[in-house]
């Protein structure tokens, strides 16, 4: 089976450029020691899967169903951190889980005994209160945060039974960045470091992006390591899958009100929701700077704002060759950040999944239908 065999729409991961995020993972590992996992929330590729759990050291979920969902895809340790977990939840999610964060001292009291008990490795979140996120959307360390204890409600009296911290603040940034926030990290949190066995670095690290300084991670990882003697963990989820898949659906209809519209069988909304969210507008294979036919991009849904790129005010594409209907057109790079975040809105059918070898050939697909919606609804 080859690409145009496939129905539309679907994601398709490009295996050779999984295998290749992986293996320049692997060697930040290695170099700098670090146990490098899995950030489920940001990639859940089922397909790819199985290469993911062999080449990392674990998952990080955030609450119990992707720790069981880590667990069924064999990874070899489980991190669940959640910004709140429930009473029907805790029990289940300590039985899955290696280590366990919490992120507020009011979740470690109440479940203290239970987590104790439980002979897992339990950390705190802690909230260092600097980023160089790109915006407020995603910055874990916004004014008002939820997300991470601050060191002036940090109770340094109640930690007895607590083996790590945890900090999260990057989006998509560099290692000049995690340099920044481990700055602030131990300025706030430095006394505490010395008696814990390890710390958390958080995800957001682009690594796998062109022109990320791997050799400035793996040297601050080494560093870190040697001044406290800890283990040091990090957990990227968009540079596992960043530009090793895409998109591929169908033009339905063309409409004509002043720009020519293609509609597609994907959504911006229930597909690439981070297109509108952060806003950006996702490349598209064959595009043209200087084109003179130029076409906006929407779903086949009832929201009028379902536009590709929309809202980040570039809504328009161009090409050297007029596009028809029926023909099929690529979004790049849609592997990560959005088959975690796909909705069913309108009824509106959920992307089939495809792994491609490096040949083109299609070796493996999962396929979605009614049932995914009737379940939901």
């Amino acid at each position: 089976m080859k690409l145009n065999d496939i129905k539309t729409p679907a994601y398709v991961c490009e295996e050779a450029k999984l295998k290749s995020n992986l293996e320049l993972l692997s060697y930040v590992a290695e170099r700098s020691g670090a146990n490098v996992l899995c950030a489920l929330k940001g990639f859940a590729f089922s397909l790819g899967m199985p290469m993911v759990a062999s080449a990392l050291h674990g998952a990080t979920c955030s609450g119990l169903h992707e720790a069981k969902y880590a667990k069924e895809h064999g990874f070899k340790s489980v991190h669940t951190y959640s910004p709140a977990f429930s009473n029907d939840d805790i029990d289940e999610v300590l039985v899955l889980s290696d280590h366990v964060v919490f992120n507020s001292f009011n979740q470690w009291d109440k479940f203290k005994q239970k987590a104790i008990n439980s002979g897992k490795s339990i950390g705190l979140r802690v909230n260092p209160q600097f980023s160089q996120s790109p915006t407020d959307m995603y910055n874990p360390c916004a004014k008002y945060s939820r997300l991470g204890i601050t060191r002036a409600n940090f109770d340094a009296s109640n930690l007895d039974g607590i083996d790590g911290l945890h900090f999260h603040a990057l989006c998509e940034e560099s290692a000049y960045s995690l340099e920044l926030v481990l700055a602030e990290f131990e300025a706030k949190f430095g006394e505490f470091i010395p008696k814990m066995k390890w710390v958390n670095f958080g995800g957001g690290h682009h690594i796998t992006k062109a022109g990320y300084d791997v050799e400035l991670l793996i040297n601050l990882i080494k560093n870190f390591r040697a001044k406290y003697g800890v283990e040091v963990f990090i957990e990227p989820g968009e540079a596992i899958g960043w530009e090793c898949g895409f998109l591929v659906c169908s033009v339905l209809d063309i409409v004509d009100n002043e720009e020519k519209t293609c509609i597609i069988d994907a959504s911006a909304e229930c597909h690439m929701p981070d297109t509108i969210l952060m806003p950006y507008r996702p490349a598209m294979r064959g595009e043209s700077k200087n084109g003179k036919f130029t076409y906006r991009f929407g779903g086949a849904t009832c929201l009028a704002g379902d536009i590709v790129g929309n809202e980040a005010g570039e809504p328009f594409y161009k090409f050297d060759h007029e596009i028809k209907i029926g023909d099929r057109v690529i979004f790049e790079d849609q592997i990560h950040y959005t088959i975690v975040k796909n909705t069913t809105f309108n009824g509106v059918k959920l992307p089939n999944l495809a792994m491609m070898k490096e040949n083109g050939e299609i070796t493996q697909l999962k396929e979605f239908g009614y049932e995914e919606f009737r379940r939901r609804n």
